[in-house]
């Protein structure tokens, strides 16, 4: 059984920033020929703020991963430029929170989002994935 959370999450609100670095890139990441802000580290600053948004919500041994994001991405960001993810977490759903996103550079939109984060006891959480490992492991052997 999970633990249930303090209180409820629904509302809260979180925010992260980055400062694109040349690894943040399209380019570096592998799937683009463009030195701008990829997918994936915009993606990344979104689950940043998701996680601010609830750590004070969540029971000490209680956490969360994201198991779902789609993102829209509206704008380009250059390296040395700085975006932030502003996030509030608006429907809980058997355990998993879905979030309204945005990313912006100063008053642009870059990108609009939604993230489901699934709340989970950690140390359940990692048994059951160290089993699922185990038993793959045996598959492969």
């Amino acid at each position: 059984m999970e633990p249930e959370a303090i209180d409820s999450p629904l509302g809260a609100v979180g925010m992260a920033s980055l400062t694109v670095r040349p690894l943040d890139t399209g380019i570096a990441q592998g799937f683009s020929d463009l030195p701008v802000l990829g997918t994936t580290a915009t993606i990344a600053v979104i689950e940043n703020a998701c996680s601010v948004a609830i750590a004070e919500y969540l029971d000490p041994a209680q956490t969360s991963f994201t198991v779902g994001v789609a993102v829209q991405v509206r704008g380009t960001v250059s390296v040395g430029s700085e975006v932030r993810a502003l996030v509030r977490a608006v429907e809980l759903e058997n355990d998993v929170l879905l979030f309204d996103c945005e990313v912006h550079q100063d008053q642009r939109i870059i990108a609009v989002a939604q993230l489901q984060r699934r709340l989970v006891d950690r140390v359940s959480f990692m048994a059951r994935s160290a089993a699922e490992n185990l038993r793959t492991s045996d598959v492969a052997s």
